[in-house]
Parts: structure tokens; sequence; C-alpha cells
């Protein structure tokens, strides 16, 4: 397969696109981003946005949205939106803790994800979910990220944060083997292993083996997008995702 493209998760930007989202989407194009990742819409109309990517020549590489969007009435509604958006990713980032403090909550909430991959399917959708650092806690013996994925359907993304993982003490390398083909996409995010977390690290000068990620995202993963997501800055964040993206090119993405 081809290069695989790269986007900004747009949360990286949440300091600056509320108060000026055309031009943050022009300066995001100009660094040489390919798509975009919403994580709201800024009071936008999805026409509008849709207008403004492709007056910059941005895709869509998904958006974080809350489960109850998703379901009864509300998933119509969010399936029209996304059409007009341009976007075949809903990916939930987050559950209310009665969906997630069990195995059993994590299985109940597995069935929900296979039943909404099913009613999405039509549209050319994919639900997903991704994760935090907590899916990694066991829980009566088991990892709830385990529980999760094993109980649902390909067609479930594995949204895999890489930083995210590697501080909950889990290695990305062996979840893209044991879930091979779900990581359609992932969010780059750079850690040190036993470091108190602050993903404010540069590509390239933590833990994560990019490397060993990069070709198994290419390969198993059947990896559609890569997203850049940065929490913490060493800059200011326009500067911050733009030196992101040339450290994520001298690594040979």
């Amino acid at each position: 397969m081809g290069k695989i493209p790269v986007a900004l998760q747009l949360y990286s930007l949440r300091d600056v696109i509320p108060y000026d989202v055309e031009g943050t989407l022009a300066s995001v194009a100009k660094m040489g981003y390919q798509g975009v990742e919403f994580a709201g819409y800024y009071g936008k109309s999805a026409k509008e946005l849709r207008t403004i990517l492709n007056d910059n020549g941005l895709l869509v590489a998904g958006t974080h949205i809350g489960l109850e969007t998703l379901l009864g009435e509300e998933l119509e509604k969010t399936v029209q939106f996304n059409q007009e958006l341009g976007n075949k990713f809903l990916i939930v980032p987050g559950l209310a803790e009665e969906r997630r403090n069990s195995v059993k909550a994590w299985k109940d909430t597995a069935k929900i994800f296979n039943e909404l991959a099913e009613k999405v399917k039509p549209f050319g959708m994919r639900v997903g979910y991704h994760n935090h650092w907590d899916e990694f806690k066991p829980m009566d013996g088991l990892l709830p990220f385990d529980v999760f994925f094993s109980d649902t359907v390909t067609e479930v993304v594995m949204q895999l944060d890489t930083g995210n993982a590697l501080y909950g003490g889990a290695e990305s390398v062996p979840l893209l083997k044991k879930y091979p083909g779900r990581a359609a996409t992932v969010h780059l995010k750079e850690c040190s292993r036993n470091e108190e977390v602050n993903f404010a690290s540069m590509y390239g000068e933590g833990s994560v083996p990019w490397k060993e990620v990069f070709k198994l995202c290419e390969t198993v993963g059947k990896t559609e997008w890569y997203i850049v997501e940065q929490e913490k800055y060493l800059s200011p964040p326009l500067e911050s995702v733009a030196e992101g993206l040339q450290a994520l090119r001298k690594l040979g993405v």
C-alpha cells in the first residue's frame, strides 16, 4: 500500500481554532497535513465546514463524538451531518462511568458498538473507540481493552492512541498484531516509558517504537489515516503541530 496520509486531531488546536476556524484550517493545510479529525464543530454547519475543507484541499479523517450522539433518534442526525461533512469514521473518545465500571459493563458496551456498526454500514461509515490509559488497568483479571475489542466485530475501529497506551503500561506493537485490520485510524502520540505523563515530547524523543508501529500500520493494521494529537506544547499550538509533522516526516512517515 502507498503512504498513509497524516491528519491533525483538531483538539490539538483547541485554544486557537474556536476564534478563527477558516484561518486555522488554512494554516493546517499549508503545514502539509492532508486531513483533520474533528472534536467539535465550532458553531459551524457541516456544509460550512465542508466548504472550508474543500477550499484548502483537506479531507476528513474522522470525528470524536459522544456515544449518546449515536443512540436512538440522535443516530440519524449524526449520520446526516457526517454524510454532508464527508466523514466515515465516528469515533467515541470516552465512555460514561456506568458503561466501563465492570467487565459486564464493557461487554454490554461492546454489544452496543456491534449494533451501531451494523446500522452505519449502509452509509459507508464505521464506529470506533479511542483508548486512554484506564483500559489497561486489570479488572477481574482482564484488561478492559481486550474485553472490549475481543467482543466487538472487526468493523468496529480500534483507534489506538500510542501515547495513551504506553502511559497505561501497554505497548502498541503487540496490540496492532493482536487485532489485525482493526486500526483503521491511529493516534500518533509520543510518550516516555516510566516517566510522569506530559505528552509534550516531540516524535522520536520518547519511547514509542515508531518504525515498528509504522510497519505494522502499513501491513496488518490496514491503517487509512495517521492522526497527530498533541495535548501539551513546548511552543505555541500552531508552531507545535507544524513541528510535529516535520518530526514525523523525518521518521519516514
